[in-house]
This record gives structure tokens, sequence and C-alpha cells, in this order.
């Protein structure tokens, strides 16, 4: 009978922040290209108790709960169980259930595009009326230049 291979032991890391930069909450599983995520994995959770036992070599240690919890892919529970047990599986977890998330999520992804093309068409109409100021101020700038020339020619006529 073949032994069936453990998993690979996952290696949860956080990314690295620069000084006065909040710090990204989620967690990363670096997995390499011919490799998948596993669908369930396992944490064990130490909780202390509030009690202390006496080591010998340590003194006083306080005593820890330890507690083993299972967090599954809800992309492999998408696939495998209708929609209505799946938005079950998802408001029990606190989520909404998949079309609404769905809707509220485009929601937000409207105002931010939204959002996104007004400043992109504020900045063209900065770009724009920076435009007609420049060609504004040059044609102002001509019209000085051209103005004090007429004058000289009118000049260098009542001297010939």
């Amino acid at each position: 009978m073949k032994k069936q291979a453990l998993p690979k032991l996952p290696v949860i890391l956080y990314e690295d922040t620069l000084p006065g930069e909040e710090p990204n909450p989620i967690p990363y599983i670096e997995i390499k290209q011919d490799e998948s995520m596993e669908p369930v994995l396992f944490i064990s959770e130490y909780k202390e108790t509030g009690e202390f036992e006496i080591d010998t070599e340590q003194g006083s240690v306080p005593i820890v709960d330890m507690l083993i919890h299972a967090y599954a892919s809800l992309d492999r529970l998408k696939t495998v169980l209708g929609p209505e047990r799946f938005d079950e599986v998802r408001v029990a977890l606190g989520m909404q259930p998949l079309h609404t998330a769905v809707t509220e999520g485009q929601k937000i992804l409207d105002k931010v595009t939204n959002n996104a093309e007004l400043r992109a068409d504020l900045i063209k109409q900065e770009d724009s009326q920076e435009r007609v100021d420049r060609t504004f101020s040059l044609g102002e700038d001509f019209r000085l230049k051209a103005k004090r020339f007429l004058e000289s020619k009118k000049e260098e006529n009542k001297d010939n």
C-alpha cells in the first residue's frame, strides 16, 4: 500500500513595511509555479489560561490551551457546494451572500472608476486651461511686441 504524501508545510509570511506605512494585515504563502494552494489550512492557537505552573528551569510559566483551527478555501467550497449552501457558509462566516457582495463590490468599483475618470477630466481641463493661458500669454506678448514695432516704425517715419 502506497503512503499518501503529506502536504508541504506552509510558511505564513507578512509583507515588510516601510516606517510610517500601515502594515498589510493579510498574510501570504509563497507557492511554486507547479504547486497549488492546499484547500485547508490548519493553524494552532495557543491561549493562556491565566494559570501558571512552576518550571524548575524557567520558574513560573503560563499554562496554555491549544486549539486547532481549520481554514478552508472559499474557492474550493464554491466549486463543490451549490449556490445556496455556499451562501449559507459565507453568511455563517460573517460575509454577505455572493450575489450581494458582487453587487456591492461593483458599486464600490464604479465609484472608484467614476472618481478616477473625474480626476482625469479635471487634469485634462487644467491642462487645457494652462494651454489657453499660455496661448493667451504668448498672444499678449506678441501683441505688445507688434505694438512696439509699429510704434518704432512710426518714429522712424517721423524722423525721415
